[in-house]
C-alpha cells in the first residue's frame, strides 16, 4: 500500500473551520499539504510556515485561479492525491426575503466553487489513474429540515447529488468520492464572517427570526463537534482501501440523518398502493 505520509492533500478554504483544523492535523502527521484561501496573508497567519505547506491565495470563482494553484501544488510536491473541496458559507434567510442575488453567490461559492476545483483538478487524478474527492457538504444537505437554511440546505443538497455521479463516473479511473455531511461542530461557521443574513427582512417570519438567532447566540460556541475530531475522521478515511462515498460527521449528524431515512420510508409506505401502481397496464 503507498505510504499515506507520501499523498498530497490540496484543501479549499483552509483558513478557518473545519479545513484549518485538518491542515493543521495533516501537517502534524508530516504529510504534504496545499491550502487555499481567499486572503494569503489570514492564511498564514492562521497556520504559519510549516515544512511541506504550500499556501496559496485563490479565486473558487476563477477557473484560471484555480488552475494556477493545482499547477503549483504539482510543480512544489509532484503530484495531488486527495481534494478536499471544503470552502463555503452559511446563509440563513427565508426563501421570501432573501433576493435572487443573495442566492446565487451562495450556489457559485458552495456549489461552483467546489465544480471549478473538481474540473481542473481530474485530468491529473485520471492521469495517475488514483485520487480521492472529498467535497464538504453538511448535515443540512441530507435534511433540510431547518426554517430559514432553505437556500444554504440547496446548495449542499446539490454537493450530495453531484458528488454521488462524480463517485460513479470516476470509478473507472480508480478515483475515489466521497460526500462530507457534518453536523454541528465548534468553529466560527456561526459567526458573522462565515453565515450571512438577508439584506431585507421580513419580521413576519418569527420562526425563522427564533432559529438564526438560536444559531447566532445560543449554538455558536457551543458546539459539541470537536473538529480536530473531524479531522482525524478525515484523515482516516482517506487511507481506507474504500472509502464510503457517505462520511457523517457528529452523533447529531447521525441522529438527523436517522430521522430522514426513517421518515422517508414512512411517507413511501403510507403511499405505496397507488403511488407505486402507474405503470401501464399489461
Amino acid at each position: 500500500m503507498e505510504n499515506s505520509n507520501q499523498k498530497v492533500w490540496y484543501i479549499t478554504g483552509a483558513s478557518k473551520g473545519l479545513g484549518l483544523a485538518l491542515v493543521k492535523q495533516l501537517l502534524s502527521e508530516g504529510k504534504k499539504v496545499a491550502a487555499t484561501s481567499r486572503s494569503l496573508e489570514e492564511l498564514r497567519k492562521a497556520i504559519g510556515d510549516a515544512d511541506n505547506f504550500l499556501p496559496l491565495q485563490v479565486n473558487l470563482l476563477s477557473e484560471e485561479s484555480i488552475e494556477k494553484s493545482i499547477q503549483a501544488t504539482v510543480g512544489q510536491f509532484g503530484s495531488i492525491d486527495v481534494v478536499v473541496n471544503n470552502a463555503g458559507y452559511g446563509l440563513a434567510g427565508a426563501l421570501e426575503e432573501l433576493s435572487d442575488a443573495e442566492a446565487r453567490q451562495n450556489f457559485d461559492v458552495n456549489v461552483f466553487g467546489s465544480l471549478n476545483v473538481i474540473r481542473k483538478a481530474l485530468p491529473y487524478l485520471r492521469e495517475q489513474q488514483s485520487g480521492h474527492i472529498f467535497n464538504v457538504s453538511s448535515i443540512g444537505g441530507f435534511t433540510g429540515a431547518f426554517p430559514g437554511f432553505g437556500i444554504y440546505c440547496a446548495t449542499k443538497f446539490a454537493v450530495q447529488g453531484f458528488t454521488e455521479s462524480l463517485a460513479e463516473e470516476v470509478k473507472p479511473f480508480g478515483i475515489k468520492a466521497t460526500i462530507v455531511s457534518p453536523g454541528y461542530f465548534r468553529t466560527d461557521f456561526l459567526k458573522d464572517s462565515s453565515l450571512s443574513v438577508p439584506k431585507n427582512q421580513l419580521q413576519e417570519y418569527k420562526t425563522v427570526r427564533e432559529v438564526q438567532s438560536a444559531h447566532e447566540n445560543e449554538i455558536n460556541g457551543n458546539q459539541q463537534g470537536d473538529p480536530n475530531k473531524a479531522a482525524l475522521a478525515f484523515i482516516r478515511t482517506a487511507e481506507m482501501e474504500n472509502p464510503p462515498v457517505h462520511l457523517f460527521l457528529g452523533q447529531d449528524a447521525y441522529a438527523m440523518a436517522e430521522i430522514k431515512i426513517q421518515a422517508v420510508k414512512e411517507n413511501m409506505e403510507a403511499v405505496r398502493e397507488y403511488a407505486a401502481a402507474t405503470g401501464f397496464d399489461n
